[in-house]
Order: structure tokens, then sequence, then C-alpha cells
């Protein structure tokens, strides 16, 4: 693990693969940390790309800035981290609110992308309904901290009947979301309430786009990423079979499968 401090912010980050290899940069969402792309690391790297996955400010082991951060604050970060690396441009891809980044990254610096990884995220900008519970929950959350939240939502970041036949797999979730400093998990939870509405700037993509989704994924179901689907020009669509919210945990191989076809026949023969 190695720690960079940027724009205030003193940010943990592995680096994965040869320095040679086309660069990947993975964010996780909320409220988790770099840990949770292990599975999709550890194939990247044998196949030779070079990975990067940082702990988001207020994330992780990353330090936590209070208040409010919004969507294009972890972009800009994330920038300023592949400036640190020495990487001009990389394949940028995250998950949920990890997917949103993303796509705030491409829209703040699309010089930067060969190609995006949008995992069961959402375009649209909140609704008054959703600022008002995202609001809530980051009040909820620094009063009672993290522990009863997880508890609530693990049958939502997973398939419901992923937490009992995968019992290490919500082990490894709960852990994360009970760890995350509940600062950082509100600052987020104000910053994204406030994200603009990605439909857009989705059109204008013209890199190569992976769109992968849980097909029991009640958080941003199917539906959500084919919406996402039909705005983008150059775009494939992957639903992962028997997993949630979270399919690059819940079934890695599959996940990792569609992944690594996706960058081999779509962008390292292009680069």
């Amino acid at each position: 693990m190695n720690a960079i401090t940027l724009r205030g912010a003193t940010i943990h980050y592995d680096d994965f693969g040869p320095a040679t290899g086309l660069p990947v940069l993975l964010i996780h969402g909320h409220p988790f940390n770099r840990t949770l792309w292990a599975p999709q690391a550890k194939a990247l790297t044998e196949a030779g790309y070079r990975v990067i996955t940082p702990d988001l400010r207020g994330y992780g082991r990353s330090s936590v800035t209070p208040g409010q951060v919004f969507l294009s604050d972890f972009a800009d970060d994330l920038a300023a981290l592949l400036d640190h690396l020495g990487i001009e441009r990389a394949v940028v891809g995250g998950v949920s609110m990890g997917g949103q980044i993303t796509m705030e990254f491409h829209r703040r610096h699309p010089q930067r992308v060969h190609a995006l990884v949008l995992s069961d995220t959402s375009a649209p900008a909140e609704t008054d309904e959703g600022k008002e519970f995202r609001n809530r929950l980051a009040e909820r959350l620094l009063t009672e901290g993290m522990d009863s939240y997880a508890g609530e939502v693990i049958d939502k970041m997973l398939a419901a009947y992923n937490v009992d036949a995968m019992p290490d797999v919500a082990e490894r979730v709960l852990s994360m979301m009970c760890s995350t400093d509940p600062r950082g998990a509100a600052a987020a939870l104000r910053g994204r309430a406030e994200r603009p509405d990605y439909r857009d700037t989705l059109p204008a993509v013209r890199e190569p786009v992976l769109i992968l989704v849980g097909a029991d994924d009640v958080y941003t179901p199917v539906a959500d990423a084919e919406a996402i689907h039909r705005l983008v020009p150059q775009a494939a669509l992957a639903v992962i079979e028997k997993a949630g919210h979270l399919p690059g945990t819940e079934q890695p191989e599959r996940f990792n499968t569609a992944l690594l076809d996706f960058l081999t026949t779509q962008v390292t023969a292009h680069v």
C-alpha cells in the first residue's frame, strides 16, 4: 500500500502489476474501500494490466474531510493521483457511487480516459426525495455509527440469497462497511445528493464503455444499466447472473471474464 497527500487529503492506494501495463483505475463505492476490488486486481495483474485501487477520501485508510465532499472532489483527487503516478490516460471504472465518480471523472477529465467501466450505477441526478434521504442518512450515521446501517443493507448490497450462501463474502462486505469512518460516509452522502445528471453528458462519450450489472441488483436494477446502454454510442452491456449490487464480489469469475474480454477486444487492441 502507498500513500500521497494531495488536494488537502492523504490518499492511500495500491498500485499492482507491471509499470508498463495498460493502467486500470478502479473506484470503490459507498461505504467500502479499495479492497472491494481484490478479485479484479488479481485477475487483471495476472493478465498484464497495471491496476490502481485507491481509498477515496473519507474511506478506508484515507484521511477524512468532514462536511460535504462532492463527486467532483473525488474525481479531481483521482486525476491528481494519476498525475502523481505519471499516468496520462487510464481505463477508469467504478461500482455504484464509484460508477458515478467515473462518469464525473469523464465529464471533467475526458482526455485522461481510454475507456469506462460502469458497474451497478445510475446516471440521473438525485430526486428531491433522494436528497432528503441521503442527508437524513448522513445525520444518522454521524449519530449512530455504521454498524446498524450495515446490518440493514447487507441483503441489498448483496443479493439476499448470497448473504446466506456466501458467508465469507457477506462478512467481508460487512467488515468494510462497519470500518468506514461515519464522517467520511456522511460527507460523501451529502455531496452525492447534489450530483449532476449524467444523462446530459453520456451521449458525448466516444471511448469504449462496458456496463455491468447484477441480475438481482435492487439498488440499481438492470433497467438502470439498460438506460445507460441506450445513451452511450459505444457501449457493451453484461448482466451478471446470481448477483446483486456487487457482482464483482459476488460472482468475481463471471465479472472478470466480461471485464477482461472487453479490455482485450475493445481497448487493448486499439491503444
